[in-house]
């Protein structure tokens, strides 16, 4: 097979067939989707300036929420560990849910440390599957492309394309930021 056909081929494809750029838009819509975390539980001064810590809302909701999934939970280990850790100690939850969903709407959205982000991501959209397991399966599909998608910006390094850990490897090759294998 003669490669500098192929080559040739891909090199005129438009940009709309990049898939490295419908990666990074996908990588930037989940992230935005994970910074809703801003206005939903954070708490905010002024009702716009968010502060590092949980609101008041978010601290109350989380219980509740977190006794329910705890009440159909079909995993023994899982449902002690929500009502025996995640329930007594809700505030403690409410401010790492909240910031580590900022965390990762943040490192997503600006492609900075995406291997973190996702990684970050993996963890926390598995703990809310396995805390849902017991409820109907509507809000399932959405948990289980999420945690592929962040397979997805994991593995295929997503912020090195419209992201800052692109703009860092191109820029500081040399810099630790630049050869971090989880950017």
């Amino acid at each position: 097979m003669d490669h500098s056909m192929s080559n040739a081929g891909d090199a005129a494809k438009p940009a709309l067939h990049d898939p490295g750029r419908w990666l990074a838009v996908l990588r930037i819509v989940v992230g935005l989707w994970f910074l809703k975390a801003l206005w939903l539980k954070l708490e905010l001064v002024g009702g716009w300036l968010p502060l590092p810590v949980a609101s008041e809302r978010w601290v109350e909701a989380l219980p509740r929420i977190v006794s329910g999934w705890a009440q159909v939970n079909p995993l023994p280990w899982y449902r002690g560990f929500l009502e025996q850790v995640v329930v007594t100690n809700a505030a403690v939850f409410a401010n790492l849910t909240a910031l580590g969903n900022v965390a990762i709407g943040l490192g997503l959205t600006t492609g900075f440390l995406c291997g973190v982000a996702a990684i970050l991501g993996l963890i926390i959209v598995m703990a809310y599957e396995l805390g849902a397991l017991g409820l109907p399966l509507p809000g399932h599909g959405l948990r289980i492309v999420m945690w592929f998608a962040m397979l997805a910006f994991l593995f295929a390094r997503a912020g090195r394309v419209w992201g800052l850990d692109g703009w860092l490897a191109r820029r500081h090759p040399d810099s630790p930021l630049g050869r971090f294998p989880l950017s």
